[in-house]
């Protein structure tokens, strides 16, 4: 790795800032990564395109990226079955009667990503694919239903006692630990100490809580105002010319009339049961699970693997329900399946280069310039969750991922907290707290993020439409977090009194920036109006 000081930012902005202006994000990625090759070839650009498919090539044989990939284009195929076997109409007809308001779907949205708690990955797949359809009958913008997907996938994986999260993240802080040889017996072992974290993760907290009050209350500011004005009245979930990463009804067509439920049932609770039980497996089974219970069991999991078995099923049981059921034939069951799949192809080169991006700016050093200029700065004392939370919003944002930032972030923030408070209290608390919560901010509003990728494949979004809608909302909960941390480096460390301060501040927040957008905007209130999906 080179030093290349400020110009280490170079990659990553440069993708971020052409995503947004052209909304091109594959010729944006491939930008950044290609501008990261030429800079440590030694600015030469042959040799940097070189460097350029280099990355490429690795990251497209990287075990646990071939088992993504694979994975999203067997979701296609198990989605291409489903839609033209007509089970996904049919699930909205089913579902009609009990959710036929815009309300009801957003809600229900929003529930159904907190109960899948157990991975993102899985969230981003079950709430994007299950709700669509409800959605779009009820005049719920696809950039509504992305922002839902999102915003509930990762900050709930985060923060949930059993996830495919948990054992990475207490693996970190242990390993911080123990390289201090600190002993975390007094606060319950890593777990423990991961526990005490979660009421400081205020980004994760309050990105769920306003998921649920845009969806209540149907109050919008920024651009997500626009697309769900639109939606209600004129029916458009998507805006003319956008281009989403699943176009379904475009690539299979009109789906069949007669399609039943059980097309859609059956292959999506597969998905979720193989899925769990591939994780049982690849985590170690009864044997790990007798020595550290079911977290230990998820912690150890391959939940890419775990996902290729339940969309691998998933595709066996639509296909043989639709073929044996008479509803569709061999031929037309292929050509589902393939179209399906072809739907995945845009979505799989964003991924491919997201990742590449990643390599870009390990290779050029982006994230220890960040966390270099930080330590400069000198900062102590309950200051750190602070600015803790800062740098690891700038390079989950600049680098698009949230793991990463966790690995980079967490061996810095708990030896600068414990080495400066001298004990293991609420400023190491919160300073891991801050480093999961400014992760995951990047999940949520960086163009270059797998899950901010993958909600925008699942919900059938415009990506580009979804992140410059979701920003806004991101950025309040993160402005609310940003707050408490600044109230926590003042001395105010009761983490109860601070989630009050906190959510009357969302509310606050929410309730004003509304008011004063769809005021400037000629929409009152920036309230929506209600849809009622006519019988």
């Amino acid at each position: 790795m080179s030093d290349f000081g400020i110009l280490s930012l170079l990659p990553p902005l440069v993708a971020i800032a052409l995503a947004i202006w052209t909304k091109r994000v594959i010729l944006a990625l491939f930008a950044g990564v290609w501008i990261g090759g030429v800079m440590v070839s030694g600015w030469n650009p042959i040799a940097g395109t070189t460097q350029t498919l280099n990355w490429l090539v690795q990251n497209a044989s990287d075990s646990w990226n071939v088992k993504i990939l694979l994975f999203d284009f067997l979701i296609g195929a198990g989605v291409g079955l489903i839609y033209k076997s007509g089970g996904a109409s049919a699930i909205g007809r089913a579902l009609a009667n009990r959710v036929r308001s815009s309300r009801g779907a957003s809600i229900m949205g929003w529930l159904l990503g907190v109960l899948v708690f157990f991975d993102d990955y899985a969230n981003t797949i079950i709430v994007g694919n299950t709700m669509r359809p409800i959605t779009d009958r009820t005049r719920v913008s696809r950039e509504m239903l992305a922002y839902i997907d999102d915003s509930t996938a990762a900050p709930v994986a985060g923060i949930a006692l059993v996830s495919t999260w948990i054992g990475y993240e207490v693996g970190l802080i242990g390993d911080a630990f123990k390289k201090l040889s600190v002993d975390l017996s007094a606060a319950g072992g890593p777990y423990g100490a991961w526990l005490h974290s979660v009421p400081y993760r205020f980004y994760s907290i309050f990105a769920i809580i306003l998921v649920l009050l845009v969806a209540l209350f149907h109050r919008h500011y920024g651009p997500m105002l626009h697309a769900e004005v639109r939606a209600r009245t004129t029916g458009k979930v998507l805006r003319d010319g956008a281009r989403p990463l699943m176009t379904t009804e475009t690539d299979l067509g009109a789906p069949r009339e007669n399609g039943s439920v059980h097309f859609f049932v059956w292959p999506i609770l597969t998905l979720v049961f193989v899925t769990l039980l591939g994780m049982w497996f690849s985590g170690g089974g009864y044997a790990t699970y007798a020595e550290g219970g079911i977290r230990a069991v998820l912690g150890n999991a391959d939940s890419a693997l775990a996902l290729l078995w339940g969309s691998f099923a998933m595709v066996v049981v639509a296909f043989a329900l639709v073929v044996g059921t008479g509803q569709m034939t061999v031929e037309e069951a292929e050509e589902a399946m393939v179209r399906g799949m072809k739907q995945m192809v845009i979505a799989n080169t964003i991924l491919l280069l997201a990742w590449s991006i990643k390599s870009a700016t390990d290779a050029v050093g982006t994230a220890p310039y960040v966390v270099g200029v930080a330590k400069g700065l000198g900062i102590t004392g309950n200051w750190i969750p602070l600015i803790v939370f800062l740098i690891a919003m700038f390079i989950s944002f600049t680098t698009g991922t949230s793991w990463g930032t966790f690995s980079i972030m967490m061996p810095i923030a708990i030896p600068l907290a414990y080495g400066v408070s001298g004990e293991l209290g609420p400023a190491v608390f919160a300073s891991i707290g801050a480093v999961f919560a400014g992760g995951i901010f990047g999940d949520h509003c960086s163009p270059i993020s797998d899950t901010t990728i993958m909600s925008s494949m699942f919900s059938g979004s415009d990506h580009i439409d979804h992140v410059r809608t979701q920003v806004p909302y991101a950025v309040t909960a993160a402005g609310v977090g940003t707050v408490l941390y600044l109230l926590f480096g003042f001395g105010v460390t009761n983490v109860l009194l601070l989630l009050i301060l906190g959510g009357l501040l969302l509310v606050g927040a929410w309730y004003v920036l509304s008011e004063w957008y769809g005021s400037k905007h000629g929409i009152p209130g920036g309230k929506v109006p209600l849809y009622l999906a006519e019988d």
